[in-house]
């Protein structure tokens, strides 16, 4: 293997190997298969009217490299393929860039089509799977959303990481709390609370520990401010948003935007049960012959969707709710997390509806903001 490129981007390629492949129906020149990991991305390409192969690693994982490396194929048409894990967004943008074709392969997916009897697992490996895949016709493809539903997926989930980490700097604070025996009842996050928490007694380490909970609190409210400011006004002028937060009760601009950014393109789903599967609510069934193993939620799926469906489903404890009848029959029966389920795949199955429904206006793209989306914090 032999290396080649400036010292900060750096191409191995292996010697040519020369193939009889029959690829008559694929009407691409080049088509390759990409292994992307943090410090490099491997790589295999055919050419396919002499059937000439060439595989070796792109170093380090940037796009410069990948856009030198991409540049060996001007005026050739091709077709790349890459899983769907983490790095695959500056990827195919810039093999979109390039001019060639580019599809994401589940990875989920793609694993099973390697069977279950252990085998070498390599990056070579996957390449050369990917690369079967792909030339007889049976990959399963991954969706790649445009840019501004990724756009709007950073910032949701970048807001679902905020407030996951208020809500474990809360409970450190509680259990400081607790530990220096304050009675119970403290709203921290309120004026009063903190009138009161300047009060307790508290050892001089138990002092020092509830005042850094709480500076990382207010850090965390004034990060979380503009950023609820813009998915706000994201979903006031996005046809999908408003026609989520318009016909599904329970449903407000946070979650709307979440379950837009989650679900995306409903007309890739067969059925409203494929958009559920996608969410991961399903329930999973094990069977064979007269045994069948209790069921739980498969959780195979984008737990933002999850969170974002449950939150509005446990609207339905309202009477206004036009669920409600059937949140409390389930509820008597069983208990109120189960019921909450249970309306959140109605709901995801009604998203999916309307969103079909809207066609190309689902993702439609809004005017840019008058001022940035997120703003520095003070």
């Amino acid at each position: 293997m032999t290396c080649g490129g400036a010292s900060s981007a750096q191409v191995c390629y292996a010697t040519p190997v020369v193939k009889t492949v029959e690829l008559e129906e694929v009407p691409m020149q080049i088509v390759g298969a990409l292994d992307v990991h943090r410090r490099q991305i491997t790589f295999k390409t055919l050419e396919l009217a002499s059937g000439e192969s060439a595989r070796g690693r792109i170093s380090p994982a940037a796009r410069e490299p990948l856009r030198q490396w991409l540049e060996r194929f001007a005026g050739q048409q091709g077709e790349f393929v890459l899983e769907g894990t983490t790095g695959w967004r500056f990827v195919v943008e810039e093999i979109e860039r390039a001019g060639h074709v580019v599809r994401l392969a589940d990875p989920a997916e793609t694993a099973a089509r390697r069977g279950r009897k252990r085998r070498a697992k390599t990056d070579d490996a996957d390449c050369e799977l990917q690369l079967r895949l792909l030339l007889a016709g049976e990959l399963p493809e991954a969706w790649i959303p445009p840019v501004q539903i990724l756009e709007l997926r950073t910032r949701v989930r970048l807001r679902k990481t905020l407030i996951d980490q208020r809500t474990a700097w809360l409970q450190r604070l509680q259990a400081q709390l607790f530990h220096q025996g304050v009675p119970p009842g403290l709203k921290p996050r309120t004026a009063a609370g903190r009138d009161a928490l300047a009060r307790v007694e508290l050892s001089p380490a138990g002092r020092e520990a509830v005042e850094l909970c709480l500076r990382m609190l207010d850090q965390l409210d004034r990060e979380l401010e503009p950023i609820d400011r813009a998915l706000l006004a994201f979903a006031r002028r996005q046809p999908g948003c408003r026609a989520l937060t318009g016909q599904l009760y329970g449903v407000g601009a946070v979650t709307a935007t979440a379950i837009l950014a989650e679900l995306g393109d409903a007309r890739r789903f067969r059925s409203s049960d494929d958009a559920v599967r996608h969410s991961g609510l399903d329930v999973t069934v094990w069977q064979s012959d007269r045994k069948r193993a209790a069921g739980h939620l498969s959780h195979q799926g984008p737990a933002l969707l999850r969170w974002a469906l449950f939150e509005a489903a446990q609207s339905a404890a309202r009477r206004s709710s036009p669920d409600h009848a059937y949140y409390r029959n389930v509820a008597k029966r069983i208990d109120h997390n189960r019921a909450c389920l249970s309306v959140a795949r109605k709901l995801c199955r009604r998203a999916h509806h309307i969103l079909r429904e809207l066609g190309d206006d689902a993702l439609a793209p809004t005017d840019p903001p008058r001022t940035n989306l997120v703003d520095a914090a003070a």
